[in-house]
């Protein structure tokens, strides 16, 4: 017992240095032998052997070899054994050449016993590291390497035949999927085991990756996959496939019972995160995908800033916050009025950056101009990014006056500040109901650029905006809602089978905001390109398809206050003008002047101090030209 306990505190394998010591005292043998045996004398050619052996077991001690893990050993250990065999057979040389007086052998005969030595030192690690991740695949071979570990090896067979792993093919047999095989395949632990390759490259079709065969993409048969290779799990690992083909196959193998994963860099981020493997997001087979599209010279420009992101907490000035955290800012102040949302995204990235990243929170309301009086005096930001809003388009209508006295005073609170405070650019986001708002949400917001333009004119504080529409899995976002009805067993519910709409990604609206804030000059609303427009029902009904949904019923239940059949398209490619990202576009508009703003100002403030949410939708009425109602728009 206390034999077995030293040998567990040493970590010497004991039997790995008596197998060594077998296949070293045999090719002794048998080199000397037959390549030199003749030559020597009896104590000669016992000396020949006892030094060499005691050289290379004494090396290997030294080199800490019989420490290693083997099952888990990789190139590092393999050499570090070849260094110190390169030394043990020096040390053989100067011995048998210099101090012990021997009959010699040639030099050659010396060098080549002991690279066979190495060889099969190396051959006895190899075997066993690969029976490790071989044994338990239920082949004859399978259970030979079985064999090998039970008698060799010393492993508990019955404990490693429970361990039963989930059959998986890579779909992409290129680098991304080679990554993920090393990642799965090579690890015995791991709970999956790779069975094939699935991809459409006729150069890899039919032939053999690490053992296992690459089939054709455009012919395999779900159910062959279970079959022939009792394929439990399909893993995506191909960059930007193709979203019909990406829906099809995820489709055709739902319906053979075969679970998907996707197995890639996370959407949107700026470089060196390491590809994840997760489950498929209803996004991935809806909705474009864009690469990251944040560069070298964006990261310059927000790299040592000092930034503000009002709003912070929230969908959208979260991951602002965490795609400014990327480029290594001199400071980031994350400010909200909820406490909860930002201590959220304070502890991420604490977690994340540690105190590499200076990050404060502040609890204050935009509307609130004394308390961001105090944090700008405080940190004197060289950038604000306002993504401070009411949003939701039904609850602002039956609270006009809090619309405005959110959205547009507290906008106007902190454009004052960054002029008085010498902040060097002001961002602003918006939205694309700004655009001939029927809402007054819309509105507001419209509102809020027409003071940005203003104060482009007049202040030192660089000002732009961007506008952009539906940002998948923000709060309130449709597809959430989608997701827990369909989970419920429905009704699905919309409130008209003809609405469209445009959607983006949170990560891929939060870099676009970034890249328009850096290229921006002064007084710029930014567009970007939302693609093609989505039909709610389309939506509905395909979510209901991938999630495996049968039947589900969806239900109109009549549009909302201030909604919308449509949205404005954002992007006339006619009318605007481009900029070096093809996503975005800026429509150049005439800003009013500052006595104009004024007056529409105080006509709102007049109505808020009225306390008359219909008083206030009629005085947006009056300040926002535009702002028309949603059935003049619908009916037409």
């Amino acid at each position: 017992m206390n034999t077995e306990n030293n040998n567990k505190r040493t970590g010497i394998r004991w039997a790995l240095v008596f197998y060594d010591s077998i296949i070293t005292i045999g090719i002794e043998i048998l080199f000397l032998l037959f390549y030199g045996g003749s030559k020597l004398d009896l104590m000669s050619f016992i000396t020949h052997g006892v030094v060499e052996l005691f050289a290379i077991i004494g090396v290997r001690f030294a080199f800490n070899i019989y420490r290693t893990i083997w099952r888990y050993g990789g190139i590092q250990n393999y050499m570090k054994m070849m260094i110190s065999d390169g030394v043990a057979f020096i040390i053989y040389l100067l011995f048998c050449r210099f101090i012990i007086p021997v009959d010699r052998i040639s030099v050659v005969t010396m060098v080549a016993m002991s690279s066979m030595i190495l060889l099969g030192s190396l051959v006895i690690r190899m075997t066993y590291r690969y029976a490790f991740k071989c044994g338990n695949k239920d082949t004859p071979f399978g259970r030979f390497l079985l064999w090998l570990l039970s008698t060799f090896g010393r492993i508990n067979v019955t404990r490693f035949q429970e361990r039963r792993r989930i059959k998986v093919a890579i779909l992409g047999a290129g680098n991304l999927g080679n990554t993920l095989y090393a990642e799965i395949g090579m690890d015995n632990m791991s709970p999956y085991e790779v069975r094939c390759f699935i991809d459409s490259d006729k150069e890899k079709v039919g032939r053999y990756i690490n053992g296992c065969i690459v089939l054709d993409e455009n012919t395999f048969i779900p159910e062959n996959l279970i079959l022939d290779y009792n394929v439990q799990e399909v893993f995506f690992a191909v960059h930007n496939y193709p979203q019909d083909k990406m829906r099809a196959i995820y489709e055709k193998l739902s319906k053979a019972g075969i679970k998907v994963k996707n197995y890639d860099i996370p959407h949107m981020t700026s470089g060196g995160e390491k590809p994840q493997l997760k489950e498929f997001e209803i996004e991935d087979l809806l909705f474009r995908r864009q690469e990251s599209i944040i560069n070298e010279k964006i990261n310059a420009y927000y790299r040592g800033k000092t930034v503000l992101i009002t709003g912070g907490g929230g969908s959208i000035g979260s991951e602002l916050c965490r795609q400014i955290a990327r480029m290594t800012p001199k400071k980031i102040i994350i400010l909200d009025i909820y406490e909860n949302s930002a201590y959220d995204i304070q502890q991420e990235l604490k977690m994340k950056y540690g105190n590499k990243l200076d990050l404060s929170v502040e609890i204050v309301s935009i509307t609130n101009k004394k308390g961001l009086g105090r944090v700008f005096e405080t940190y004197s930001p060289d950038i604000v990014i306002n993504a401070a809003a009411h949003k939701h388009v039904p609850l602002m209508e039956h609270n006009c006056i809090e619309a405005v006295e959110n959205n547009v005073f507290g906008c106007l609170n902190i454009i004052e500040l960054c002029e008085e405070y010498g902040v060097s650019r002001f961002m602003m986001v918006s939205t694309d109901k700004a655009v001939n708002p029927t809402n007054v949400m819309g509105a507001t917001k419209r509102m809020c650029e027409m003071i940005m333009l203003a104060y482009s004119t007049r202040g030192k504080v660089k000002c732009s905006a961007t506008r952009f529409g539906n940002v998948l899995g923000s709060a309130g976002s449709v597809i959430p809602l989608f997701k827990r009805q369909i989970a419920a067993g429905g009704p699905v519910t919309i409130t008209d089978k003809r609405i469209i709409r445009y959607f983006m990604t949170i990560s891929e609206a939060s870099q676009l905001v970034l890249e328009s804030g850096a290229m921006a000059e002064n007084g710029e609303i930014f567009v970007l390109d939302m693609g093609n427009p989505v039909k709610i029902l389309d939506l509905a009904e395909n979510m209901i398809s991938l999630m495996g949904a049968r039947n589900i019923d969806i239900i109109e239940t009549g549009l909302r206050p201030g909604e919308k059949l449509y949205e404005e398209l954002l992007v006339n490619k006619k009318e605007l003008d481009k900029t070096e990202n093809d996503l975005i576009f800026i429509d150049r508009e005439s800003p009013i002047t500052m006595e104009d703003l004024e007056y529409k100002l105080s006509i709102l403030s007049e109505a808020t101090a009225s306390l008359d949410d219909d008083g206030v939708r009629e005085a947006l009425r009056k300040v926002v030209p535009t702002f028309k109602r949603p059935e003049e728009v619908n009916n037409a």
